[in-house]
């Protein structure tokens, strides 16, 4: 057996989308991986191929969205059919300030984005290698990997994440329990070209009721790129039902079967027997057997072992949710991974991916069965609500431990929730308008958004950032602000240069702040890029009580909001909640 203590800092089992998604970010934070599939080819299998807005934003910050806008279709709507008559369309309309619609790509095309962008940082997937068995202790991780060779090699590693499906090693190797149940209904999917003459961008819901008037056969048509290409989901006859006996090895009867899938005449017989318009079905690419369980673990890690995705939890696929989820997983602890594997902050931060998002896939498990059961109407929400609950709009940690000070009324974005986007943003140079997700894209670490209309406040609150964290600010310039308060008059300031000390008596004060070493002026630094709130948009969706600062984590959610009198506080308090060390404070991370 080879033996390797190499320079790598995280290992990642599992190349699908969530383990690529935590690769690339790790990557984005300088942070070096590996990253190990044991399937020697990435699947041709369009599983997961509804795209959330939400995930959409992150991949914009990533830089990744362009990719995925040119080859994905949108996702116009759905059609509800009930014995062959239309009953309800839904419009997937979001509201304006939302950047990104629905999406449909399949899965093998998504991996693909992703594979090439990790590629391009320098992680390629090592296909064909499959972990068989780890330990760990309080120093780091040893695992036995087996090579696309045959060979044995055992790498030892600070932190290991498991990517790695419903079956997971990483889950039961932790001895995490998968509690839940399953659906005992079988389903078939097939990816085809149906030549109906129904709407393109709409998915379909075809249902068929029984004599008691309670749901049948049900067709569910989600598009795809390609002219009529749909992957289409339907009851299993129980004549294709493959030989199974118990459920899989493992008691997670989940996801695809192997050996024969259903041919183009079986999916033809349901199409013919379900389809609200004839519809002669072609180019059948791939074909499966699939089973529905909902399962979530007791712990989404444990000591420097950590699970996402499906290894994590699993659900019926009502609402494109399991991908998406598993794709904010990987976002949310990569970045407070890096900021451990980088020395900034103590481990202490790792709990908190627990912490936040095992609450998240409760709910996301708990709801798809519902809708799985009873339809959308199962909730009582109202549609918009609802709509951007599906859109992953809504997810936040209010109340985790990251929140702290939940400063602000009831109804503004707060410490915990998503950091909304907004256009209208505009500079000097610069001929037309920016969106606030154009300025932070590229941006992988921490941000502080400063809102106000007064230059000496903004200059003081600009420097207390710079002496308390080292963090980037970005000054948003209120929309009537007086224009001797612009952008030429604070980019001049020595105190939001930071070429020296602090230009205003609110800066003073900050010089010394708890995470700047003491009795030092804080070294010098770039200019703050200022933004003019032009449209007012930004004040609209915000709604700022005064001058007011915002703290953005790299995943896009808040970390802090706070009054700009008190911005070395509200920093101080932040970067203790993130076990930030007082003598390593955060860096601009920068790919290695």
């Amino acid at each position: 057996m080879a033996h390797q203590r190499s320079t790598t800092d995280v290992l990642i089992v599992g190349a699908g989308p969530v383990g690529l998604s935590a690769a690339a970010e790790l990557r984005r934070h300088g942070v070096h991986c590996r990253l190990v599939d044991r399937l020697p080819a990435r699947l041709p299998y369009a599983k997961a191929v509804g795209i959330q807005p939400r995930t959409l934003e992150l991949w914009d910050r990533m830089g990744l969205v362009r990719d995925v806008l040119e080859a994905a279709v949108p996702l116009r709507g759905q059609l509800a059919f009930v014995d062959g008559r239309e009953r309800e369309r839904i419009e997937l309309t979001m509201p304006p300030e939302v950047p990104y619609g629905f999406a449909a790509l399949p899965q093998y095309e998504t991996e693909r984005l992703l594979e090439r962008y990790v590629a391009r940082m320098g992680t390629v997937i090592e296909r064909g290698t499959e972990l068989v068995s780890f330990t760990q202790d309080r120093d780091g991780v040893t695992a036995r990997l087996r090579t696309a060779s045959g060979a044995d090699e055992e790498l030892r590693v600070p932190y290991l994440i498991g990517c790695d499906g419903a079956h997971s090693v990483v889950r039961k190797t932790l001895c995490l329990s998968f509690e839940g149940g399953a659906f005992q209904e079988e389903y078939m999917l097939g990816d085809v070209v149906a030549d109906w003459d129904l709407p393109s961008g709409y998915g379909i819901r075809s249902t068929r009721l029984d004599a008691d008037g309670s749901p049948g056969d049900v067709l569910v048509c989600i598009p795809l790129p390609g002219a009529g290409r749909y992957r289409m989901s339907m009851k299993l006859p129980p004549e294709l039902s493959p030989s199974r006996g118990a459920d899989a090895p493992d008691g997670v009867a989940h996801g695809l079967e192997g050996g024969r899938g259903p041919s183009l005449a079986d999916l033809q017989d349901v199409v013919d027997r379900l389809a609200p318009r004839p519809a002669r079905l072609s180019g059948l690419r791939w074909s499966s057997v699939f089973r529905i369980s909902h399962r979530i673990v007791d712990r989404y890690g444990r000591g420097r072992v950590f699970v996402a995705g499906d290894a994590a939890h699993i659900h019926p696929p009502t609402g494109a949710q399991g991908m998406n989820t598993g794709v904010q997983d990987a976002c949310n602890l990569a970045w407070k991974l890096a900021l451990v594997v980088r020395g900034e902050a103590e481990p202490a931060l790792l709990g908190t991916y627990d912490a936040e998002r095992r609450p998240v896939g409760e709910e996301v498990v708990g709801r798809t069965v519902r809708h799985a059961v009873r339809g959308i109407e199962a909730d009582p929400e109202d549609r918009r609500t609802l709509l951007l609950r599906e859109a992953q709009l809504l997810v936040g940690y209010r109340g985790g431990p990251l929140a702290g000070d939940p400063y602000g009324p009831e109804g503004v974005p707060r410490a915990g929730d998503r950091a909304p986007d907004c256009a209208g943003l505009t500079t000097p140079i610069a001929a037309y308008p920016l969106r606030l997700l154009d300025v932070l894209r590229g941006r992988p670490g921490h941000v502080v958004l400063l809102y106000g209309s007064d230059g000496a406040e903004l200059a003081g609150a600009a420097e207390a950032v710079r002496a308390v964290g080292d963090l980037p600010a970005i000054v948003i310039l209120a929309a009537d602000a007086d224009e001797t308060a612009g952008p030429g008059d604070l980019s001049s300031r020595g105190g939001v240069s930071t070429s020296g000390g602090p230009s205003s008596p609110g800066a003073a004060s900050v010089s010394g702040g708890p995470f700047s070493p003491a009795g030092r002026s804080v070294p010098a630094g770039p200019s703050v890029p200022v933004y003019r709130d032009a449209a007012g948009e930004f004040a609209r969706l915000y709604l700022p009580d005064g001058a007011t600062g915002l703290v953005v984590r790299p995943d896009g959610q808040l970390g802090a909001r706070f009054p700009l009198a008190g911005t070395a506080a509200a920093l101080s308090g932040y970067l203790r909640a993130l076990s930030v060390r007082q003598d390593a404070p955060l860096r601009h991370p920068v790919v290695a």
